[in-house]
C-alpha cells in the first residue's frame, strides 16, 4: 500500500485557557503558535470482561507508527466540539456509531498544547464486524491491563503513563473521590 499521510489539510479551532474559541484556526502540520491551545479526544472502549479495545496504528503514521494505541484518538477539527469529534473519530477509525450526545468525558488531561478529553465507554463490540479506517488502523484487539503493560514494556504500545488510571476509573462514578481524612491522635 502506498503512503497515506496524516491529513495536512485538517483545520483546528484554537481555544483559550478556558476552552473558549479564540476565533483563530490552525492547519495540522504547521508549527503551533506560542501559547496556542487546541483540543483532542481519546475514546477507550471496554467490554464487560474489563478488556480495552486497542488499535494498531499504521506504519506510516507520523506519531507512534506501527504501535498499539487506545481504541480511538484524534483532533477536534474546526466547527466541532469534543462530543462531535468523538463520534466522528469513532465512526472513521472503527466504523462504529456511538451517540455521544449524552456522554461526557470521564476526565480531561491538560497538556502543553491544549486539552485531551477521555471518554470511557463500556460496550461489547464484535471486532470482526468493525470497518477499520485503512489509512489509520492496521487491526484491533481486546487487551487486558496486563497485555497492555507487556506491550508497553516491549515498546509496542504508545507509552501512556496513565493506563492503570484508565482501567481504575472506567466504572467509577466519581473519578476524583478521595478517601475520608483520618484524624491525628
Amino acid at each position: 500500500m502506498e503512503y497515506i499521510g496524516d491529513d495536512e489539510n485538517e483545520i483546528w479551532d484554537l481555544v483559550d485557557e478556558n476552552r473558549m474559541p479564540t476565533g483563530k484556526t490552525h492547519r495540522r502540520g504547521d508549527p503551533l503558535p506560542e501559547g496556542a491551545l487546541r483540543q483532542v479526544i481519546h475514546i477507550c472502549i471496554f467490554n464487560k470482561k474489563g478488556q480495552m479495545l486497542i488499535q494498531k496504528r499504521q506504519p506510516w503514521k507520523k506519531a507512534f507508527p506501527g504501535m498499539w494505541d487506545v481504541s480511538v484518538g484524534g483532533s477536534v477539527i474546526s466547527g466541532e466540539d469534543s462530543r462531535t469529534a468523538a463520534a466522528r473519530e469513532t465512526k472513521e477509525e472503527l466504523g462504529l456509531d456511538i451517540d455521544f450526545s449524552h456522554i461526557r468525558p470521564k476526565f480531561t488531561f491538560n497538556y502543553e498544547h491544549g486539552f485531551d478529553d477521555f471518554y470511557l465507554i463500556e460496550q461489547d463490540v464484535d471486532i470482526s464486524k468493525l470497518h477499520l479506517q485503512e489509512s489509520e488502523v492496521q487491526c484491533v484487539a481486546w487487551a487486558t491491563i496486563y497485555d497492555i503493560h507487556n506491550l508497553q514494556a516491549k515498546k509496542q504500545m504508545v507509552p501512556y503513563a496513565y493506563i492503570d488510571f484508565l482501567f481504575d476509573c472506567r466504572q467509577a462514578k466519581n473519578v476524583f473521590s478521595l478517601p475520608p481524612m483520618r484524624r491525628k491522635r
